[in-house]
């Protein structure tokens, strides 16, 4: 099979290499002075190439239309020369460029193709400034990104349109990054792979993406680190840690590097929830990007990773007050015992880029990817739960009355895992006038060694819980003779070989009805991995058709459809025992988005309303539980889900000078698994309202206010891991935020400043930040404990961070 895919690929590639209708413009730039100028950009639309050292460029435009051709040169003002050339035909267009003298009529030439693919682009700066317990580009997809919900603080990790964790892309420089496996909750997590202060372009989808993007079924992100021009030095220091940025070019031009270091200490926030502890985590990365350009055709770049997340946790105790005014409880809780987790990553790749003339380029690029993890913990816990006295005259007050119910539990884990994850990948990409095609193959391999000894002893009044549908007694007044097992016992040692050829064409063009302008995207993706001398194999056609009419108004309307398939990874083959099933098939979806953007000015100020609506079907979908951030899944087929809804996303400048952003969004997703009628999702968050707003004080304008709110409707959840869904459909609470940020600006690019001590710095600000300004208690999960009178079990809310201020510098050299 995977010959025949391949066959077919080249055969389609010869195809469209052998179908060109084009001509060409060529010519020499020239300054008043008769100086030849190297480096102007001449473009059309989406194609354009630049003049070389002598001053001599050559296009190939498409023909038989009108064409517009843009000079642009950042020393001198744009030309624009407007041409129509037959098929085949050549023209020369010699120009002398004007360096700021004069001013001459230029026609504003804006580009839609991010919003043709549906493509929603975040400005670094924007995440930079962010106020967020975990400041990363992922928290700036939370708010900005359409669909895009996350009920965790502590984590880089996000749910999109119905989704889970697991079916989101992340590429950095054009590839695929993975999380860590084994984290349970968000505050292990540590840092985000991405350093936002290496980066420089972001780009989103949240569903309908094209072809050149992999197999995961709700979103991408796609990351890319910047190339130095200059010498520069960054840093960052605050209460939850350090970073610095070193960077720099040669002289020759030829090659770049950017260095960053990244430390992170959650202690701040993780002391601010219910549980008392001695938590001292560590985590850190190291993270270079170089590059170096041969000649004008060959470059290689080389990315490299390592990080340390070093998580101790030892919790104390914790009270709780929950249940109502009328019938108030409390549950005290004391701790003995340890975490110790560790996640140890490292990340190589490196890539060779060869320009073959102005039509093609090619890369090949190479990965290496390991991870290695232990999660070892014994924490005896023993609890109370009472009523407390109510009576405020009381000596006793605030105190529990009498115990309705005591009891113990014990949590063991020797958790490890090695992962190493090895790929190449070759990919080409075909301009000829108006058209655009990206091809790509590549070849994976996945090797995973797991162990997993999990088990848990719950004491209730002295007597040992069994697990569910275990037989049950009458203790105290009847003797029970059974064995006495663990409440969970949970064993396996796994070793697994995975292989995985993947393919991909796909074909842009952008094109005219009337004045109308008008995208189309159609694209192929096919997959084929082995396990164990299995074999299965999915393709994934795709289709973006998108549509700007020639109207007074700017509008943009698109449409995009698609068949997405994630074939499993190692966490989708694992069921809930650690038992592994090699015969789990690739989840399916059907997606279908249409959508618009309108742009349009209100107070002199530039606004964009952008609106989407989607169905998504979804097929041989692996169902799982969520507990934190933790997925489990069942390790099969058996259940058909989908999801629909509708995201609104309104940003602009509501203060002069500053961009905000407001989102919308609704969504109602269910599955119905073996047969059992619909239920809703874990991943079922109704409404969801965000707002990133950004302002200063008019007579101070380098004193800014960055204020960050998120509203959330509670999410299905907090049931006790055995439970059947369909029994418990009970949700969370709702998740409301409020994270605000204050900053003087001493120094940076719109202010100088006189002051001696200031003079070695680019950029120097100072501030604070408080999050969960309004002291919110969110949930998260549920502990369950047993009152032995009434034999009822009580949720109790395991709520996430409290109130924290921190205090954070910024500069730059």
């Amino acid at each position: 099979m995977k010959y025949k895919v391949l066959t077919g690929f080249f055969l389609f590639l010869f195809y469209i290499a052998s179908w060109s209708q084009e001509a060409t413009v060529k010519g020499l730039i020239k300054d008043q002075n008769g100086n030849v100028i190297s480096d102007v950009s001449i473009s059309f639309e989406d194609i354009g190439t630049t003049t070389n050292a002598k001053g001599f460029y050559s296009l190939k435009v498409p023909s038989g239309r009108e064409v517009i051709l843009v000079y642009k040169h950042l020393r001198y003002i744009q030309k624009i020369k407007k041409i129509r050339l037959i098929k085949g035909g050549k023209k020369n267009i010699n120009l002398i460029l004007i360096e700021n003298v004069e001013s001459i009529e230029e026609i504003n030439i804006i580009s839609h193709k991010k919003e043709a693919e549906g493509i929603t682009g975040v400005k670094i700066e924007t995440a930079k400034v962010l106020p967020s317990a975990n400041a990363s580009i992922e928290s700036a997809i939370k708010g900005i990104g359409l669909g895009v919900s996350s009920d965790n603080e502590l984590s880089t990790q996000y749910k999109v349109r119905g989704g889970n964790f697991d079916e989101n892309l992340v590429y950095v420089n054009g590839i695929e990054v993975y999380r860590p496996f084994l984290v349970r909750s968000g505050q292990q997590e540590g840092l985000s792979f991405v350093n936002v202060d290496m980066t420089q372009n972001v780009k989103f989808s949240s569903g309908g993406f094209q072809a050149k993007y992999g197999d995961k079924l709700s979103s991408v992100l796609d990351i890319s680190y910047r190339k130095p021009t200059e010498f520069g030095l960054t840093a960052e220091v605050s209460l939850l840690g350090a970073s610095t940025t070193l960077e720099g070019i040669t002289k020759n031009k030829k090659t770049t590097a950017i260095l960053g270091l990244r430390y992170r200490d959650n202690s701040l926030l993780v002391n601010s929830k219910e549980v008392a502890t001695n938590f001292d985590p560590r985590f850190m990365d190291v993270q270079s990007y170089i590059t170096h350009q041969f000649n004008k055709k060959l470059s290689i770049d080389i990315l490299g990773t390592f990080s340390l997340n070093d998580y101790r946790y030892q919790p104390t105790a914790r009270r709780t007050q929950f249940g109502t005014l009328q019938d108030p409880k409390e549950l005290v809780v004391y701790y003995n015992g340890l975490e110790n987790d560790q996640y140890i990553t490292t990340f190589g790749a490196l890539s060779l880029k060869y320009k073959l003339s102005d039509e093609w380029n090619f890369n090949l690029t190479s990965s290496v990817f390991n991870t290695q993890e232990e999660e070892f913990f014994d924490i005896a816990a023993s609890y109370e739960l009472g009523s407390p006295d109510s009576d405020a005259g009381s000596e006793d007050y605030g105190e529990s009355e009498f115990t309705e119910g005591i009891g113990s539990q014990i949590d063991h884990a020797r958790n490890a895992l090695d992962a190493l994850i090895g790929n190449i990948e070759a990919k080409a990409t075909y301009h000829y006038a108006s058209n655009h095609f990206d091809f790509g193959i590549k070849y994976q391999v996945e090797n995973i060694k797991d162990r997993l000894i999990e088990w848990q002893i719950i004491d209730s009044a002295g007597f040992s819980i069994r697990p569910p549908g275990h037989l049950a007694n009458e203790q105290p007044y009847e003797p029970y003779e059974g064995p006495i097992v663990t409440f969970q016992d949970l064993r396996a040692t796994n070793t697994t070989d995975l292989q995985r050829l993947m393919a991909f064409a796909q074909w842009n063009r952008k094109t005219y009805i009337g004045e109308h302008q008008l995208w189309t995207s159609l694209g192929i993706r096919g997959q084929q991995w082995e396990i164990e001398n299995k074999r299965q194999t999915i393709f994934s056609p795709r289709f973006q058709i998108a549509i700007k009419p020639d109207w007074e108004s700017d509008v943009l309307f698109r449409l995009s459809a698609g068949s997405y398939a994630q074939p499993p990874f190692y966490k989708e083959l694992r069921d809930v025992d650690g038992n592994l099933n090699n015969e789990v098939k690739a989840q399916k979806s059907l997606h279908l988005v249409f959508g618009g953007d309108y742009s349009f000015n209100l107070w002199n100020r530039p606004f964009k309303l952008v609106a989407e609506t989607y169905y998504k079907y979804l097929t041989d979908v692996n169902p799982y539980t969520v507990d934190n951030v933790r997925l489990r899944y069942a390790a099969n087929n058996n259940t058909v889900a989908y999801a629909t809804g509708i995201d609104i996303r309104l940003n602009g400048e509501f203060v002069p000078g500053t961009e905000s952003w407001f989102n919308f969004s609704y969504l109602n997703t269910k599955e119905n698994i073996d047969d059992q009628g619909y239920i809703a999702r874990p991943s079922d968050q109704r409404l969801k309202f965000s707002l990133l707003f950004q302002d200063y004080v008019p007579s101070m304008p380098h004193l800014k206010m960055y204020m960050n709110l998120v509203y959330n409707t509670g999410v299905p959840g907090g049931s006790p891991t055995y439970a059947d869904p369909y029994d418990f459909q009970t949700r969370l609470g709702d998740y409301k935020r409020a994270d605000i940020g204050v900053f003087f600006v001493f120094k940076d690019a719109q202010k100088n400043s006189s002051k001696r001590w200031l003079k070695p710095f680019k950029e120097f600000s100072i501030g604070g930040e408080i999050f969960n300004m309004f002291d919110m208690r969110n949930a998260i999960t549920n502990t369950w404990v047993r009152d032995v009178y009434s034999k009822r079990m009580y949720a109790v809310k395991n709520t996430m961070t409290g109130r924290v201020y921190n205090f954070k510098v910024k500069m730059a050299l």
